[in-house]
């Protein structure tokens, strides 16, 4: 059955005027994507690895809080955590961006488990290691620098690119504080031209920024595995 003009499913999914005309604003809002998933990348995976190193020492109310901190940011949903630095910090005096509040919350994420992986990664080591790293004289950092961090990065590697993957993948969520990147630009394109083309030009621009990820994610995997 032929499909009448204006209708069928590359008119309503594949529309080649409605795609021109958005695209511009869309890959404007991959641009803000990507910004907030580098940002995001760098801060959690810096403070991931600080906490670890900071579990691993003998202060037992230091482990005891990371541990306390670790659990509830992981207990919670990201979207609760955006919530909660958007819209109730201004009561306390202090506003942020949707930009800040989206960084913030997700690099909270990606520390609470990055710490966990990087953390799991030292404990499976031998103790023998770190033993016999102080004998030739190395202090504790000097040690844990050269001994056991290459040892047990190296083992976080896997669950460290699926969570850095899977955490990048909610700056989705900022769309609900008015952050412009992709899906929030494309929602707001759908509704604009009554027409779901695009959303799919939002989907083939995810497609773009993650999928390289994920092929690179897999090829340190491979990588981790031969070692």
């Amino acid at each position: 059955m032929m499909s009448t003009p204006g209708s069928g499913f590359f008119f309503t999914f594949f529309n080649a005027d409605i795609a021109a005309q958005y695209t511009p604003a869309i890959l404007q809002g991959m641009l803000v994507t990507i910004g907030v998933g580098i940002a995001v990348v760098i801060t959690g995976l810096v403070w991931g690895l600080v906490l670890a190193l900071l579990r691993a020492t003998d202060q037992v109310l230091i482990r005891r809080l990371i541990i306390a901190f670790s659990d509830i940011v992981r207990s919670l949903p990201p979207l609760v955590i955006i919530f909660l630095l958007y819209f109730g910090l201004p009561p306390l005096g202090l506003q942020l961006s949707s930009f800040a509040a989206a960084w913030l919350s997700l690099s909270i994420v990606l520390a609470a488990y990055a710490h966990e992986s990087i953390f799991a990664g030292i404990v499976a080591l031998p103790r023998g290691q770190m033993e016999a790293a102080r004998s030739t004289g190395l202090g504790w950092w000097s040690a844990m620098r050269w001994v056991i961090l290459p040892q047990a990065l190296r083992q976080a590697v896997p669950p460290l690119t699926n969570r850095v993957i899977s955490t990048t993948k909610n700056t989705a969520l900022a769309s609900v504080v008015a952050l412009s990147e992709i899906l929030s630009v494309s929602q707001t394109a759908a509704s604009n031209s009554g027409n779901p083309t695009p959303l799919t030009v939002g989907a083939f621009l995810y497609l773009l920024v993650f999928l390289p990820i994920v092929v690179f994610s897999r090829w340190l995997e491979r990588r981790a595995d031969r070692r």
